[in-house]
């Protein structure tokens, strides 16, 4: 885990090495162990990182150079086969010296080229300068676990793991009038776009190819090409169990003390249930729990924690952590309106004073249908539903404010600036892609391929990073994923039961409580608190002079949003929490 930066000018116009170095020290927390820089001030090119030591503490500097120095490698992540891969490479002229996996990505550059980096098993951004076609690339792993931004302008690409490497560089920040369009349709601003006018955002399983002659950017992994598979269910949780199995089994390589984030339910116990067989000490596992027992998962995190035998940390917190919101925006560089970011800190924070890694739960629930918001929204109607009625149903469940809301919360200027303020068209093309899949596995791959990448996995990643810890998260494994989108939807949603198989496949590990318990989302009760001890916090973010001066929306409709739910007439914590959200960042990043 690190962080990466750099960039490539075609008309050879150098950045400075003092700028260079700010790219770097503004993204020190994703790397606090070393920094490592090469620039080339005759071709105007530089690749950077921040490390955090997690593989080869001694030998893992970044950048790796090859042998005659023409190529230059950084990267952000962990390639979690680089044994495998490193081994298939001994013998050879491309032999690694080192047990780091970054090196890995060298050497498979050097001998097949940019394709072989398609045997990686990890979750990454990659940055490659080779001096041979005097060609820069860019890389980012299949389902965007790693972020990896960049801009293009005049020539110049400028990039990094996060946005505010870039911006120490390109000062203009122009708020893009689309992304915060789409920002308040999906709660999150989905990738490629940002809230940044010309910065944005590689996609998951694409690569970018930057020469003297302009960008490109390419798919290298495409989820939607998975072929659909008929296999009895007994020989499916075969396959689950051992994907899974190993999938753990090759996250536990590391060379610094890790553990695993322990919330009792059923991702993360399976997780800390599998890393208990291959481990011969107790796993190191983490939850907080909150004050109020209506959100209190503490008691399932300790059941688990007593089924394994961990060595279990647990801290109680006062639910309302809202004084990190800023802090939380900061490291995200675009608003969020989830507050489980804020929690996703506290635990963070806790598990990093004992470690550097921590093993994760994540992804699970988009790829097996965990959320209950699959099972109030599939029935016999929406499953027969036409191509087009499909696509605008599916926007509309996932929507926050729909197009009609939205138009009428803009103000005039905002409204000229986004024009068109329908939304369909991010999610059309990944309809028409997944059109061979059942609908079921059509909302799972949109989920998948917006929902996750661009909000569910910016938490792990940057409340993690904020505090130099790193998730890694098994069920992310390329095998599972591929896996699950060859199964049917029927399969993970059935007779009102989420994640259907993937719980009959972990009862043997976990047990029919924790497997079946009800989900409890890792939330706290912001909308009751907005209508008394946080009136004031609310008032200032929604409706203050200084918010009312961005003329972005109509305010006298968003006071009497406000007003309607405290008069517990409309329930808009949501939205109202989308719009705060939205005004912490104006202060994190626009004013400042």
């Amino acid at each position: 885990m690190c962080g990466i930066y750099g960039y490539f000018d075609s008309e050879k116009n150098t950045i400075s090495d003092s700028t260079l170095k700010e790219m770097g020290n503004v993204i020190a927390h994703r790397g606090p162990d070393g920094n490592g820089c090469f620039h080339d001030l005759e071709k105007a090119v530089a690749v950077g990182n921040q490390r955090l030591a997690i593989l080869d503490p001694e030998h893992g500097e970044q950048p790796f150079y090859s042998t005659d120095r023409s190529i230059i490698v950084v990267q952000n992540g962990e390639i979690f086969n680089h044994v495998e891969l490193a081994q298939g490479l001994k013998g050879t002229s491309f032999e690694c010296e080192t047990n780091c996996d970054t090196e890995v990505i060298l050497r498979l550059y050097e001998k097949l080229g940019v394709d072989g980096l398609n045997l990686l098993n990890g979750m990454f951004a990659i940055a490659i300068y080779d001096r041979n076609i005097d060609a820069m690339y860019l890389i980012r792993d299949r389902v965007g676990e790693k972020p990896l931004y960049y801009t293009f302008q005049d020539g110049r690409l400028v990039f990094g793991s996060e946005i505010k490497s870039i911006l120490q560089v390109c000062d203009d920040k122009e708020v893009s009038a689309s992304a915060l369009n789409q920002y308040l349709a999906f709660n999150y601003v989905p990738p490629p776009l940002t809230m940044f006018e010309g910065v944005k955002h590689v996609m998951p399983g694409c690569r970018v190819k930057v020469t003297r002659y302009g960008l490109e950017e390419s798919s290298w992994w495409d989820l939607a090409a998975v072929k659909p598979e008929n296999k009895p269910e007994p020989e499916l949780i075969d396959e689950f169990n051992q994907i899974l199995s190993d999938a753990v089994r090759i996250r536990l390589r590391s060379d610094v003390p890790f553990g695993a984030f322990l919330s009792g339910g059923v991702d993360s116990s399976t997780v800390v249930g599998l890393m208990s067989k291959y481990l011969n000490d107790p796993v190191k596992t983490f939850s907080i729990g909150f004050n109020d027992p209506k959100y209190d998962e503490s008691p399932y995190a300790q059941q688990a924690a007593d089924l394994f035998n961990t060595d279990h940390i647990m801290q109680k917190v006062e639910a309302n952590t809202l004084d990190l919101w800023p802090l939380a925006t900061y490291h995200c560089d675009q608003p969020h309106g989830d507050v489980s970011f804020l929690p996703t800190y506290k635990v963070a924070s806790l598990a990093a004073e004992k470690v550097k890694m921590v093993l994760t739960g994540d992804g699970a629930d988009e790829l097996f249908a965990g959320y209950d918001k699959y099972k109030n929204y599939f029935n016999d109607e929406t499953l027969g539903l036409s191509d087009e009625a499909f696509k605008e149903s599916y926007l509309k469940n996932i929507s926050l404010f729909d197009a009609d809301d939205r138009n009428s919360l803009y103000s005039d200027a905002l409204r000229e600036k986004v024009g068109e303020v329908d939304v369909i068209g991010v999610i059309d093309d990944l309809c028409n892609r997944s059109r061979n899949m059942d609908r079921i596995n059509q909302a799972l791959y949109i989920d998948t391929m917006l929902l996750l990448p661009g909000n569910n996995l910016v938490k792990p990643d940057r409340m993690g990073m904020a505090v130099s810890l790193e998730n890694r998260a098994p069920f992310l494994d390329y095998r599972m994923v591929e896996f699950s989108f060859s199964i049917p939807g029927k399969l993970k949603l059935k007779n009102g039961v989420t994640k259907y198989l993937y719980k009959k496949a972990v009862c043997d590990l976990i047990g029919d409580e924790l497997a079946y318990r009800k989900k409890q989302m890792f939330t706290v009760p912001v909308g009751d608190w907005f209508k008394s001890e946080l009136k004031d916090l609310c008032e200032d973010l929604l409706l203050s002079e200084k918010v009312r001066k961005r003329n972005l929306f109509d305010y006298e409709k968003v006071a009497k949003m406000y007003s309607e739910h405290c008069d517990s007439i409309t329930n808009y914590t949501r939205e109202l929490r989308a719009l705060m959200a939205l005004e912490i960042w104006y202060r994190e990043f626009i004013d400042k």
